[in-house]
């Protein structure tokens, strides 16, 4: 007779953690200089003016003002960008 009892082997077990993707502030809302954009996996959207890009194409204010969405360039891509406003 067995000692122990049969260890057997288990399929489930790894689920991974949710990255927490998407747009964090939407066109027309006010950012402050750092805050993140748009979190995401490649670059769906492309940083314009005042926008920065981090190397997990996580696109981030540089300066503080109001969000805004643009369709530019020849390849028409996504943009985000920022219109500075002063702070008061």
């Amino acid at each position: 007779m067995a000692h122990k009892k049969a260890g057997g082997s288990t399929r489930n077990g790894r689920d991974s953690n949710p990255k927490y993707l998407g747009i964090k502030r939407y066109g027309g809302q006010i950012v402050k200089a750092g805050e993140i954009i748009v979190r995401q996996r490649g670059t769906k959207f492309h940083p314009g003016q005042y926008v920065g890009l981090g190397k997990d194409h996580t696109l981030y204010a540089l300066k503080a003002g109001r969000v805004y969405f643009k369709i530019q360039g020849k390849l028409q891509r996504q943009c985000v960008c920022i219109e500075p406003v002063e702070a008061a």
